[in-house]
């Protein structure tokens, strides 16, 4: 029986979801069983379709729990092919690993700091500028300064508030 199963790894590099299974499955490392052909006792050897055996991480909640999901091979593949196709940045992967971490959790529950507030506080920077622009964020106070001359040209030839 050993001969029709392949034992392989699949690594995600943030967290993914695969077709009927409700969900969000962390990133890591996950040890996956391929068969190769189908089963011996197969009564339709030709309606076979190749499935792999995921085995997942453990919650928090049920830590000694082992559990097996069995999925096809073509969303496994999909699911591996969005994960590497991603344009994530690497804080949002790092954040994402870390939240994943079940000692992450613990510490979190103890500091009394939920997942909201961890991705408010890595979302913050982000949401006015670009990872390569600028390093710092400008001040609030500058910003109508940056837009003066886009402003100026718009305004060509209207009157001031002091006229």
């Amino acid at each position: 029986m050993n001969e029709l199963v392949r034992k392989s790894i699949a690594v995600f590099a943030r967290p993914f979801r695969v077709p009927h299974f409700d969900e969000t499955l962390p990133a890591g490392e996950y040890d996956i069983e391929t068969e190769l052909c189908s089963p011996p006792d197969q009564l339709h050897p030709e309606a076979w379709k190749a499935s792999v055996a995921v085995r997942l991480h453990s919650r928090a909640s049920h830590p000694g729990l082992a559990r097996t999901l069995t999925v096809s091979l073509a969303d496994l593949d999909d699911a591996l092919a969005k994960d590497k196709l991603t344009g994530k940045d690497l804080a949002e992967i790092f954040l994402e690993e870390m939240l994943a971490d079940p000692m992450v959790r613990l510490v979190m529950e103890a500091d009394g700091v939920s997942e909201m507030q961890l991705r408010h506080l890595y979302s913050g920077g982000r949401a006015c500028q670009t990872d390569k622009e600028a390093p710092d964020a400008a001040p609030a106070s500058k910003l109508p300064q940056e837009n003066s001359p886009i402003q100026a040209a718009e305004n060509e030839g209207m009157p001031t508030q002091g006229e």
